[in-house]
């Protein structure tokens, strides 16, 4: 399973993009596609159209993940454990998610999400 960003959300509805070209390789591979209920609330927040955001949820299907005791708790774990720092404080929060649902994880922001592998997550390349 690959655990999408918010940034590839966002920009997968870009044609041309490199995001766009990722998920049809991946969706034309039968590799399962999912966001967490927090990527997806920065995707939705906007700006975004109506028909951006039915693309992206055909594409996710049913897998937009719950933020649930188990992901807030492991969550706080990564945020204590990579220095406590606020801006990260959504990323743990995809981190978590990502980890829990044992996928890997597509994002643009390789440099702040590389600081959860050392803690579980996989990286999606």
């Amino acid at each position: 399973m690959i655990h999408l960003d918010a940034n590839y959300l966002i920009l997968g509805n870009q044609a041309g993009s490199f995001e766009d070209a990722e998920l049809r390789r991946w969706l034309l591979g039968n590799r399962t596609l999912s966001a967490s209920a927090i990527a997806w609330m920065e995707f939705v927040s906007g700006p975004v159209s109506a028909p951006a955001v039915e693309s992206i949820r055909h594409a996710l299907g049913d897998r937009i993940l719950a933020f649930t005791s188990a992901e807030a708790e492991l969550a706080a774990n990564l945020f204590n454990a990579v220095g406590r720092r606020r801006a990260l404080r959504y990323d743990c929060m995809i981190a978590a998610t990502a980890i829990v649902a044992g996928a890997e994880l597509a994002t643009r922001n390789v440099a702040d999400f590389q600081l959860f592998v050392p803690h579980g997550l996989t990286l999606a390349t």
